[in-house]
């Protein structure tokens, strides 16, 4: 009878539980996507998310105008459905002759872009911090909870705007604007579910297997927390979009040259009496963007977490 190297159990063992948490991913996959079917308003709203994702990554392949380039024959053509349109600008024009569809679709690009990773940063700035100050409680606690409480103080839009007007415009500096203040919400949730899960009977137990702190904060600890981190980041990319957006509304976040809707919409307010659209319709473009953001993170809370559902 053959008998395996001992050398080899180890990977053998590894393999073998890499394929159980697989069939576990797939069955939590499974049960999410059922319970996603069930909740009609999350549904919608994820769907409406996906196709503006996929628009914007084959924005190119969507339409073949440049949208920062117009003819001015064709200034403020009004959409194709109303009198005077044309059909080649189904959505109409802008005061530079620029297609208004094409400009809207490539400014969802900037609005995600800016959405995502300004949350992406936040989350794994704050729920770093969240977890060492809740954790670990004393000193390091008590500087990073006043240095959050001090950025709590200030509204959001007014500590973007005065952080813009000093470091200057730009999409790169937009993103670090947000992130400067967007990180102390994950923070205060991250330290308050630490600090309530490292009292738990399990932490105690992975204590005495030896387990050190850091391997209890990510193994054991954070598994448990990540869900309302997650709802919480798909809200917090509707709130980023529409700092974004109220940025560049008031010159100072994405420069003029590239299209995001908030410059779109302070761009045509000087036409609204004879040109309506070339405000309302990115203004409508990013409203159903936030609204599905927020419909399909409101859904993941219902779903994600134990604490709504009720016992049949």
């Amino acid at each position: 009878m053959e008998i395996t190297p001992p050398v080899f159990q180890p990977a053998n063992r590894l393999l073998h539980l890499w394929r159980i948490r697989l069939k576990l991913w797939q069955r939590n996959a499974k049960d999410f996507m059922y319970e996603l079917i069930l909740h009609p308003t999350a549904l919608i709203g994820g769907i409406i998310v996906i196709m503006y994702i996929l628009a914007a990554l084959f924005a190119p392949y969507i339409t073949s105008y440049n949208p920062a380039k117009g003819d001015l024959r064709d200034r403020l053509k009004p959409p194709a459905f109303m009198e005077g349109g044309l059909e080649k600008y189904p959505l109409g024009t802008d005061a530079q002759g620029r297609d208004l569809l094409t400009r809207i679709i490539f400014g969802a690009r900037i609005s995600l872009m800016v959405g995502i990773l300004s949350v992406s940063i936040s989350v794994l700035i704050g729920a770093t911090l969240g977890a060492l100050a809740g954790y670990y409680r004393g000193k390091i606690d008590a500087l990073i909870s006043r240095f959050a409480d001090l950025l709590m103080a200030f509204p959001f839009l007014i500590f973007a705007i005065g952080v813009m007007a000093f470091i200057g415009s730009g999409v790169s500096n937009l993103i670090m604007a947000l992130i400067f203040k967007g990180w102390v919400e994950f923070f205060r949730v991250v330290r308050g579910e630490m600090m309530s899960e490292k009292t738990q009977e399990y932490v105690e137990a992975a204590k005495v297997t030896g387990l050190g702190n850091l391997a209890i904060i990510v193994r054991e600890i954070f598994p448990n927390i990540v869900q309302s981190i997650f709802v919480l980041a798909t809200l917090r990319i509707g709130e980023m979009i529409i700092m974004e957006a109220s940025l560049s509304f008031l010159g100072l976040g994405i420069p003029p040259a590239i299209p995001a809707w908030g410059s779109m919409v302070s761009s045509g307010r000087d036409f609204m009496l004879v040109a309506w659209w070339v405000s309302t319709l990115p203004g409508i473009a990013l409203m159903i963007l936030v609204l599905s953001i927020n419909l399909f993170a409101e859904g993941l809370r219902d779903i994600l977490d134990p604490r709504l559902k009720t016992v049949a």
